[in-house]
């Protein structure tokens, strides 16, 4: 087996547990979002303007997930871009 069609299963294994792991983090913090959704909506001692911050607090947290994936998905094709640029020019 070649070096680079190893690299290239490393790569895509890599990949594969990240996308995977991530996918599992989020469906938690998916989870634990919908569960304190309930408790603040049947909390009555928590003014509305604190529930409007936990809500803002949530959105910025989905935000910075979303950018780590994308940053995390743009670095994995760059890495592939160059073993493909590399494996072009042997040919």
């Amino acid at each position: 087996m070649d070096l680079e069609k190893i690299v290239k299963q490393t790569i895509d294994f890599q990949k594969a547990t990240f996308d995977n792991t991530f996918n599992a983090m989020t469906m938690l913090q998916e989870q634990a979002e919908r569960m304190s959704n309930m408790f603040l909506g049947q909390s009555q001692g928590l003014p509305e303007e604190g529930k409007k911050v936990i809500g803002e607090w949530v959105d910025a947290y989905k935000k910075g997930r979303e950018d780590f994936k994308k940053s995390v998905d743009e670095s994995f094709k760059k890495v592939e871009g160059f073993f493909a640029d590399v494996e072009k020019s042997k040919k």
